[in-house]
């Protein structure tokens, strides 16, 4: 096996950050499409449409997570059947969700809008946005396993010009529907969709092509047996679950700091917003070296080679950790002069800058977590990844609730640095326990 090195780490982790950062672009050009020509009551129906799917396709991310792991394993094993059979076995995955989504469209839909708190005409406009929107479920969920696969296999670049290609067509689409026609909320919702089905299409190519699987039907057949063979359904399905509830964790984790923040008052919630800003950049960059851990520790473990994993996550991890370093100094010195650009209240810039320090911590500690997600994603221990985002949830509420009560916002900041902390070292503890699988893989042999 190649052994990695620090410049082809950075070469793979660039593409990853580079597709990252495009993905607020297309917020922005959505919201200054429907702000110049729409009322405030369409904006803010996209706002709240677009939670609605981010909470359905986050809940299924683990189409994406689940898939490099497995994929960068069979790839370190040379298995080119297996390596095929599960790009077809999560395809067909992905279409049964996204299908099953479109028919309980109704459900899901009439349901996420009565959890709103909106006026009846911004949840009509969400209604309008859903019911188109949705047809693009089963698109996006495949789309899923296949930027999965890109990621296993180490193919960042094309998983860049995916990436690219998805957002750059969002754009042309909704400026052309929204400003163009003046279709409003349902020329977003139409133009996503219609990006989301033509990238489906863009991203099977590239992937069938680099594959060299030239007649994918067929080769699905053959391999039909193997695709379906229950053992690897339900490894798979297993998997699948742990990163999903895993993903709740971490989806309730941050529901509970920005509810906790909205008793301190509307200015104190929009200040914790802004430095969540940095908080979220900095995941950029750091998804970026975690995506690249996932696929070289997935490879490493197919190939049976413990020095190479340990070489490699040592490598990653030292360029994640002093990437964190530059990303928490870069906040420490030059977020007094970002804040007032993110928001004109005088009194939110004020709070903002006297918790900045917080956010620097959070940046600086959280790597641990994200390279070591990374890793077991990469050697599929979703078990532990699940265990540890548990216990990290229970120790943020648990702390929170006292901190809170007598520090304030302070509390609450130290509580969610905490919150991280614990997710690295909750994970650090299952760690040796993969290397030790390397070792009864050896005496196995």
């Amino acid at each position: 096996m190649q052994k990695s090195n620090y410049i082809h780490i950075i070469k793979l982790a660039i593409p990853i950050i580079i597709a990252n950062a495009s993905v607020p672009l297309l917020g922005l050009v959505d919201t200054a499409s429907i702000g110049q020509t729409a009322s405030a009551a369409d904006l803010g129906a996209i706002a709240l449409a677009a939670l609605i799917f981010s909470f359905v396709y986050w809940g299924f991310g683990f189409l994406r997570m689940g898939t490099t792991g497995f994929v960068a394993q069979a790839s370190g094993a040379e298995d080119n059947n297996e390596l095929h059979a599960l790009v077809f076995r999560t395809i067909f995955l992905g279409a049964a969700i996204g299908f099953i989504l479109v028919v309980l469209q109704k459900l899901i839909g009439e349901f996420s809008v009565y959890l709103l708190s909106a006026s009846d005409e911004i949840k009509e406009l969400v209604k309008d946005y859903f019911y188109i929107r949705i047809w693009g479920a089963p698109a996006t969920l495949i789309t899923f396993s296949l930027l999965g696969t890109l990621i296993g296999m180490g193919w960042t670049k094309r998983l860049l010009w995916v990436q690219l290609f998805l957002n750059g067509l969002n754009i042309v689409f909704n400026i052309t529907f929204v400003v163009g026609f003046g279709m409003g909320v349902k020329g977003i919702a139409l133009g996503t969709v219609l990006a989301e089905w033509l990238t489906l299409f863009f991203a099977g190519y590239v992937l069938f092509h680099k594959l060299g699987l030239n007649r994918p039907l067929a080769r699905a057949k053959e391999l039909k047996t193997q695709i379906l063979y229950p053992s690897k359904l339900i490894a798979l399905f297993k998997v699948n679950s742990d990163i999903m509830i895993r993903t709740l964790a971490l989806l309730s984790g941050f529901g509970w700091f920005a509810n906790q923040g909205a008793k301190f008052g509307d200015h104190t919630l929009a200040a914790n917003h802004v430095l969540l800003q940095f908080v979220t950049l900095s995941a950029f960059f750091l998804d970026g070296y975690a995506h690249v851990v996932e696929m070289l520790a997935g490879k490493a473990f197919g190939a049976k080679d413990k020095l190479g994993f340990i070489s490699q996550i040592k490598q990653s991890t030292v360029l994640a950790g002093v990437t964190a370093v530059f990303l928490a100094l870069s906040v420490f010195l030059f977020s007094d002069s970002v804040i007032p650009l993110l928001t004109k209240d005088v009194h939110v810039q004020t709070i903002a800058s006297n918790y900045k320090n917080y956010a620097v911590f959070y940046i600086l500690f959280s790597f641990v977590a994200f390279q070591l997600d990374g890793v077991f994603i990469g050697v599929t221990k979703s078990k532990e990844m699940r265990n540890a985002t548990i216990l990290a949830l229970i120790a943020f509420i648990g702390l929170g609730l006292i901190l809170v009560r007598y520090y304030g916002n302070a509390g609450l900041w130290l509580s969610f640095i905490f919150y991280v902390v614990v997710r690295g070292v909750a994970l650090g503890a299952y760690y040796p326990k993969i290397l030790k699988v390397f070792d009864m893989k050896k005496a196995a042999i």
